[in-house]
């Protein structure tokens, strides 16, 4: 099952720093089969931070995701990100297909 890169960000200070790592990120992703399913686009923020952006990247599993996020190439820009922007950046595994609400009581 995917796994997800989900990040919450508001506040962000696009600076030379932010772009860096934006042009950066995508080499990070590649060598675990990230990519990008939210990242700009129209989003609109209905609870929480009005300056808020969501941000999803999936990955062919939990495991790939946890790698890419501990990988060296990440870890070496992961600063440009947490020095210029405020949120949250959670790693989820996907539920399945067949998940219903009531699933996370059991």
């Amino acid at each position: 099952m995917p796994g997800y890169a989900i990040a919450h960000l508001h506040d962000v200070d696009v600076n030379a720093e932010i772009v860096e790592y934006l042009e950066r990120i995508d080499s990070t992703l590649a060598p675990f089969g990230g990519r990008f399913l939210v990242h700009g686009g129209n989003q609109l923020s209905v609870e929480g931070p009005a300056s808020a952006i969501a941000v999803v990247i999936e990955f062919p599993d939990y495991q790939a995701v946890q790698d890419w996020y501990r990988s060296p190439a990440y870890q070496a820009i992961l600063p440009l990100r947490t020095e210029n922007a405020r949120g949250t950046a959670i790693l989820a595994e996907d539920c399945g297909i067949d998940h219903i609400a009531t699933d996370v009581l059991k």
